[in-house]
């Protein structure tokens, strides 16, 4: 088997750990370049930038064997120069995060990381988003790092695509608490109940932080939500068609005489 070619970004720049971590378990696996956002692009979904030029250039940031690239654009933006104007040939996967917090249930549409792999499946690429369950920038990779390869082999031996990306999010592992394995499963049906605090600048001029209170409504045992709570890895195929399937006959049904 020749050494693939794996195409790795984020969302929450390139020098976050998370993103670290994943190029030291890749730069295991095959020849690695990454090409990630120079800051922080959290909750940017699958925006692109238009109205202004993207800046993208060399960088190095350790003593990896890795090929780094910085970029001003958007985690989708990074996907797209590297599949353009970077990588002379397609990566043999996409490997997104590691995402320091969940992106699991209603938190995927938001998802930079999550958009950056889908971004890549719409490319016919094998893609995988990773997010771990800790904000904290000092995360213990320590116990889901062998998961974390072993689920990258997989994909790598499978050819894991037909316009999907797994979306895979990993429980805060803890000594009394260690990670359980591996579930597929589905997306939970929760919401985020928004609260913008109101506040005002010296000048008198109102702005707003946004806050609010995560909300599951999913009360099934087959969730991603589920066996996150009981120290499973949750890992969920997602794709970019939005097509309710389901409602298509039922909207036709009372439209169809128009």
């Amino acid at each position: 088997m020749s050494i693939p070619l794996i195409l790795i970004t984020n969302d929450d720049g390139i020098k976050s750990p998370g993103l670290r971590k994943l190029i030291s378990i890749a730069n295991s696996i095959g020849k690695v370049v990454v090409v990630a956002p120079d800051g922080p692009r959290s909750a940017q979904s699958n925006a692109i930038t238009l109205e202004e030029p993207i800046r993208c250039d060399r960088v190095i940031i350790d003593q990896g064997r890795q090929i780094e690239y910085s970029c001003s654009g958007t985690p989708v933006d990074c996907v797209k120069l590297a599949l353009n104007k970077i990588l002379d040939r397609k990566p043999d996967i996409c490997l997104s995060g590691i995402n320091h917090g969940s992106n699991a249930s209603i938190n995927v549409i938001y998802s930079g990381t999550v958009s950056a792999a889908m971004e890549a499946s719409i490319n016919k690429i094998p893609s995988l988003a990773f997010s771990i369950l800790d904000y904290s920038l000092d995360a213990d990779f320590t116990e889901s790092e062998l998961f974390i390869k072993k689920i990258i082999l997989k994909s790598l031996e499978n050819k894991i695509s037909n316009n999907t990306c797994l979306n895979i999010n990993i429980p805060k592992s803890t000594e009394s608490n260690k990670i359980k394995g591996i579930k597929v499963c589905h997306q939970a049906s929760s919401k985020w109940v928004e609260q913008f605090n109101e506040r005002f600048d010296p000048r008198g001029n109102r702005y707003f932080w946004l806050s609010g209170d995560f909300i599951i409504d999913d009360k099934t045992e087959t969730s991603d939500e589920y066996f996150l709570k009981n120290q499973f890895i949750s890992i969920v195929p997602v794709q970019y068609d939005l097509t309710s399937y389901e409602f298509i006959d039922y909207v036709n049904s009372i439209f169809n005489n128009e």
